[in-house]
């Protein structure tokens, strides 16, 4: 008998791989249960052909009896029905039976395997105790039977035979049999898998490799790759399932696009079918074999094979537990099979499209609904609400189609229509006929009447708006919004329908959507005026006739609309309706006339304003008016200011322009600028800092909400808040203005009558009863009036003033509200120190407000001896007064200073004081100007700084008796001079003469340079002590004429003029050598020798006599080298007693050593004045008149003289210290004192003496290759 033709059989996750069980049935049903049980409880690793990453799967089979029907027939490729491992469950453990039967069977059940070419098999010997104590007689040891049964049929496969020991006992021999059986189990039932997967995959690809010969089949080719599907969803491996329906998805996609393009494949044609059944998706069945079968026909449309491909892949997903991957590809579906269908030209009814989306996209919202909790589905609806959204635009499109939108209703052709969409439904399925909400169901009661239709719509709009905003989209949102708004619109409910056309004009004005602004205002402008919102729509027939989108028929029709209202009502106190200017017209640019925006009080201010119109036609004004906010807060304006008012105000203002009305911008474009200052808290006791920190200073612009509440400006159709426009003094006004299409401009006269600051807040265009208003201008316009006092400033022509020169100064003043009348004079109190130099020809020039010179005036200058008058000419207020003259300030000579003289108004006058300037090197003198003017009763004191040209220095010079003075005069500027007419004289000695010695007559002092004068001192009879001496010369600066020059004079004095002493010093080489040699000690004879008698104040200051009647003084030397070239051994100082007489003469010997062999200066030798204490117990000297006093302690050395050596003191034992007891006793303590530059005179002091090298006894050696 030919075999019966199987039944195709639906496969789930829940079919397993097919394994036969053969021989003993009783013994395999017995151990069923375990053996199914432990089977897939440890994982174990797949490897897989062609590099694919290992997997650890859990393995698990259908054991099912052995029937040789189940093995594959010749040619059948199917794997669900393919038993991949094959059983034979035996126990014999008696030689007999095995010969008798068991080999028997076991041979036919071989046999079959060999037959269908199966090699994928195992024979389980199964030992228990209780058969061997049944057959004892006959039994034989269980490696005997597993060795014949392995002899027998497992000659090169050995391992195929395995023995399972008492398996239903609880023993570890029993655990440790079931264990080894199971591995072994599943490393057989693994090795099938691999090898018969591979197979199917290798014939499968071949399979695909055919696709471009005649003949080929997508759908065979389908259900082969779905077979591999099958297999890995059998296996737990849904994501490699999924991957075979997603290369069948694309595969299919390509296809299709390559139709498109001109490449069509013939088995598409079974595609391009007419669609017949538009019922949506179907997702509550594993598998929809309906669908399944007609793929296999051949039969299956477009949508029916996308409906089923989807099906199993959101099967997939949900068992990879992600259903949010589910929405986001539906959303994809939906949208490419609209595209593929008009790809494919396949006939669809009208709407049946629409149908199918509709139903799809609730059956996937319903599927996902019934796998995740509430919970889940609202935190994820940003995957969901793009499914709503689809779904209620289809319902909308279907309610448009059918006739359920309309105020009439339906008529008898959308009546057919909706049953023609309903009968391409079908009839419910089965698993939604007891579901109330089933997508059939919403769809059916949604098509059946119009209050149904609406219920239905509102209730997905909505749903999908709040979830959009629920994920902050509110774009989206809006958008939905937009669509309820043309429902409302089509319905007749215009005030529904306005709340959403506003919130959808926010969403397109705030992201820059032009075209769509204007629809939706025209949208918003008919809804307003079915409503008889006047304002409102006279407020949008604004923005709509500025609109440059529309045309200028539509833009007139508008525009048309605003006059026709304006032009209705002549009553004056009727109530004016207020609109947003920035719709009707542009501030572009203002212009302050004078361009500083600050004018005097009384003074013309004219302000243009540069208008661009936006109405496409002419528009007459009534008024247009600017308020205007008056400040007296404003520093500067009043009281006695230091300069003319600073310009803090632009005089040309240029306004950001905004995009056209029809333009949308975005919020963040139109949003001002931050307008940020600083501030500073400082303490009040040292002004020190404690903080900073910056304030933005216009917060009401910036922070105002542009979401909430839409600015006039910013395009939205609500009226802006009625704004009080102040009709009061302070505006600017004028009158009957016609505003053509474009730019356009208005000159305004501002008021200028009282000082303060005024600024221009509003601006109010007025057209019968319309008013069109600009709430702010920004940014801030401001223009000041002024009210100035006179003020009179005196400053140099050129920097820095020269004393000693005449020197140019400026003289300007600004009249503010003073009228300089005539008569009016400056009294400017006389000075030695700084003489005014007035001048013939000195004119005074007038300059207007705008620095333009008015008029030119001769001064009329005239001096007494206190006094200098300057009379002014008569100036306007709030000009200016410009003259110069010429002023010098005298150098002061030296430190004598006459006494204080007193200005015309009893102020003593100061003699200026002359210092350093930290940023110049010229000594600076600050004098002071007194000038009496008659607009006030004070004076007026006005600053000058003089810098003196020069430095001045002197120096006496000795040389021996002789005595040379020396002046250096030092340029200090930046000019250059000439010197003439050098001169030193003294004032108190006449017979004292001072002959110079330079050569010429003029010195050329350039700058930064200096000059060095030289006068030999000679006298008649004794040289004084102390000498006045004058320097004087003349200057002019390099280039000026002789006449030019002007005197300079410098006043100095010398004391201890007269030589009181001479130091000669020789050094002797060592005995027995000729030369001085470094290293070697030689000897340094010091001799100090008085040249003159003691002076009467010598004698009271410093004599003392002696037992023998001598008047002696105390004197110090001090041997010192500063510069390390000899080495001072033994004593470096010591006190001398000196006699008061001419010609006294004191030689001390030292003990040098030259370190360093060449032409050597002398040590350098000190001589100071020892002044001893006046303590009762002091030290006497020696009375022998030229007696050397060794014993001098360190602290007898003034500290004034850091070069000192004092090391021999330190080192020698015989210093006697005076004591640091005596110094905390407070007893007074010696001291010595300098005598003065020319009082000793060193003869040696440029000496130098020959030391030559030591000897040198070393040997070295040279090597010469």
């Amino acid at each position: 008998m030919e075999p019966q033709e199987e039944k195709p059989i639906i496969y789930t996750m829940e079919n397993k791989p097919i394994v036969t069980c053969g021989g003993d049935q009783a013994l395999f049903t017995s151990l069923y249960t375990p053996l199914a049980q432990q089977l897939p409880r440890e994982p174990m690793e797949w490897r897989r052909t062609y590099g694919r990453a290992p997997k650890m799967i859990h393995l698990e089979a259908n054991f099912v009896q052995f029937k040789e029907e189940l093995l594959p027939k010749e040619g059948n490729k199917a794997l669900l029905t393919f038993p991949f491992l094959h059983i034979y469950w035996t126990d014999c453990c008696d030689t007999e039976a095995y010969k008798g039967s068991v080999k028997e069977d076991m041979t036919r059940w071989q046999n079959s395997l060999r037959g269908h070419g199966s090699v994928d098999w195992v024979i389980v010997v199964v030992e228990t105790n209780d058969a061997k104590k049944k057959n004892k007689t006959n039994i034989l040891p269980r490696s005997s039977i597993v060795d014949k049964i392995r002899n027998d049929f497992c000659n090169k496969q050995s391992d195929r035979c395995v023995v399972l020991s008492d398996p239903l006992k609880d023993s570890s021999r029993s655990q440790e049999s079931w264990s080894s059986f199971l591995l072994k189990l599943r490393t057989l039932l693994l090795m099938s898998f691999t090898k018969n997967l591979g197979r199917f995959e290798d014939d499968m690809r071949t399979l695909r490799e055919k696709r471009t010969q005649p003949g080929w089949s997508f759908c065979e080719y389908f259900m082969v790759q779905e077979e591999l599907a099958f297999v890995f969803e059998m296996l737990q491996q849904f994501e490699d399932a999924l991957v075979q329906y997603d290369e069948l998805d694309a595969l299919f996609t390509q296809y299709v696009l390559n139709f498109g393009a001109g490449d069509g494949a013939n088995w598409l044609g079974s595609f391009c079918a007419p669609v017949q059944n538009w019922s949506g998706l179907m997702l509550r069945r594993p598998i929809d074999m309906e669908k399944r079968d007609s793929i296999q026909r051949g039969e299956a449309s477009l949508l029916d094979l996308r409906s089923y491909l989807f099906s199993r892949q959101c099967t997939l997903l949900i068992f990879l537990q992600r259903p949010w991957e589910v929405t986001q590809r539906a959303l994809e579906l939906l949208h490419n099979c609209v595209q593929e269908l008009h790809l494919l030209e396949v006939s669809v009814l009208e709407g049946a499209l629409d149908c199918w989306v509709f139903l799809s996209c609730l059956e996937v919202l319903h599927r996902i609904e019934g796998c995740c909790d509430p919970a889940q589905l609202a935190a994820n609806c940003s995957h969901t609400v793009g499914l709503w959204a689809y779904a209620t635009d289809k319902l909308k499109c279907l309610g448009e189609l059918c006739g359920l939108v309309s105020e009439k209703g339906p008529t008898s052709e959308d009546l057919n229509r909706t049953v023609d969409l309903l009968a391409g439904l079908g009839d419910e399925r089965p698993e939604t006929i007891n579901s109330l909400l089933s997508p059939y169901k919403k769809l059916k009661e949604a098509l059946s009447s119009v209050v149904a239709f609406e219920r239905h719509y509102l209730e997905l709009s909505h749903a999908a708006m709040e979830m959009y905003k629920e994920i902050n989209r509110l774009r989206s949102a809006r958008l939905v919004g937009k669509s309820l708004a043309e429902f409302y619109m089509r319905k007749g409910e215009p005030e529904r329908a306005e709340v959403f056309l506003q919130e959808a004009l926010k969403s397109y004005v705030s992201e820059g959507w032009s075209l769509p602004v204007t629809h939706t205002r025209k949208n918003i402008a008919a809804c307003q005026k079915l409503l008889g919102r006047t304002e409102d729509y006279l407020q949008t027939c604004a923005l709509l006739a500025g609109d440059a989108n529309l045309t200028d028929e539509e833009r007139k029709n508008f525009c048309q609309e605003i006059l026709s209202f304006a032009s209705k009502s002549t009553d004056k106190s009727a109530q004016k309706v207020t609109l947003s200017m920035t719709a009707f017209a542009q501030l572009t640019r203002l212009e302050f006339r004078p361009s500083t925006a600050s004018v005097h009080s009384g003074a013309v201010l004219q302000v243009e304003l540069s208008l661009r119109c936006l109405m496409p036609v002419a528009v007459r004004i009534q008024q247009l008016s600017a308020s205007i906010h008056f400040s007296l807060e404003q520093a500067g304006t009043h009281g006695r200011s230091k300069g003319p008012p600073r310009q803090t105000n632009p005089g040309t203002v240029h306004f950001a322009q905004p995009h056209s009305s029809g333009n949308a911008v975005p919020a963040s474009a139109t949003t001002p600028s931050l307008e940020l200052d600083e501030i500073q808290d400082r303490s009040p006791s040292d002004n020190s800092l404690n903080s900073t920190g910056i304030v933005c200073k216009n917060t009401h612009l910036v922070m105002r909400r542009h979401d909430s509440g839409l600015s006039p400006d910013t395009a939205n159709s609500v009226s802006p808040p009625s704004v009080a426009v102040d009709d009061g003094a302070q505006m600017l006004k004028v009158q009957d203005v016609t505003l053509e299409p474009g730019n356009n401009a208005v000159v305004f006269t501002a008021p200028s009558g009282d000082p303060g600051t005024y600024t221009l807040r509003q601006l109010c265009a007025t057209v019968g009863q319309v008013q069109f208003v600009l709430p702010h201008i920004y940014p801030l316009i401001q223009y000041e009036v002024y009210s100035q006092e006179p003020q009179l400033t005196v400053e140099p022509l050129s920097e820095p003033l020269l004393a000693g020169l005449p020197q140019s100064v400026r003289f300007t003043l600004l009249t503010g509200h003073y009228a300089v009348k005539k008569g009016d004079a400056l009294q400017l109190s006389n000075s030695d120190a700084m003489p005014l130099l007035p001048s013939a020809a000195c004119k005074a020039s007038i300059l207007s407000p705008t620095n333009e010179c008015v008029g030119e005036s001769s001064l009329s200058i005239q001096s007494s001896e206190k006094v200098t008058s300057i009379s002014l000419p008569p100036t306007p207020p709030y000009h200016t007064l410009e003259f110069h003259l010429e002023v010098l300030c005298v150098i002061p000579p030296g430190p004598d200073r006459p006494p204080n003289e007193r200005l015309t108004n009893g102020e003593v006058r100061h003699r200026p004081r002359s210092y350093s300037h930290p940023d110049t090197p010229m000594t600076a003198i600050d004098q002071r100007m007194s000038i009496d003017c008659p607009w006030s009763i004070y004076s007026t004191l006005l600053p000058l700084t003089f810098y003196i040209p020069f430095k001045t220095k002197h120096s006496l010079l000795s040389a021996g008796n002789r005595k040379y003075i020396q002046v250096c005069v030092q340029n200090v500027s930046d000019a250059s001079f000439q010197l003439a007419e050098l001169s030193l004289s003294e004032k108190q000695e006449a017979s004292l003469e001072l002959q110079s010695l330079n050569t010429k007559a003029q010195q050329l002092v350039c700058s930064k340079q200096s000059v060095f004068c030289l006068w030999e001192v000679r006298w008649k009879t004794d040289l004084p002590s102390c000498l006045q001496c004058v320097f004087s010369a003349s200057f002019s600066p390099l280039g000026q004429p002789a006449s030019s020059f002007k005197p300079f004079l410098y006043q100095f004095q010398l004391e201890r003029v007269t030589t009181l002493y001479s130091v000669r010093a020789e050094i002797l080489p060592a005995t027995g050598e000729q030369q001085c040699r470094s290293g070697t000690l030689c000897g340094l004879e010091v001799c100090i020798t008085r040249l003159t008698e003691p002076a009467e104040g010598e004698l009271a200051e410093e004599g003392k006599t002696d037992s023998d009647g001598l008047r002696t003084t105390k004197l110090m030397y001090e041997v010192a080298d500063s510069s390390s070239n000899w080495a001072v051994c033994g004593k470096s100082s010591g006190m001398v007693s000196m006699p008061v007489a001419a010609n006294a003469t004191h030689r001390a010997h030292i003990e040098v050593m030259p370190l360093f062999a060449g032409h050597l200066p002398f040590p350098k030798i000190k001589v100071f004045k020892y002044l001893p204490h006046t303590a009762t117990q002091a030290i006497q000297p020696d009375p022998d008149s030229c007696v050397e006093n060794d014993t001098l302690s360190l602290l007898d050395k003034n500290l004034d003289d850091p070069q000192g050596d004092t090391a021999s003191l330190r080192s020698r034992g015989s210093v006697h210290s005076l004591g640091s007891g005596e110094q905390q006793r407070g007893l007074p303590m010696p001291r010595l004192e300098p005598f003065g530059p020319g009082q000793v005179f060193n003869h040696s002091h440029a000496q130098q003496v020959l030391v030559l090298p030591a000897t040198d006894d070393h040997i070295m050696e040279v090597n010469a290759t």
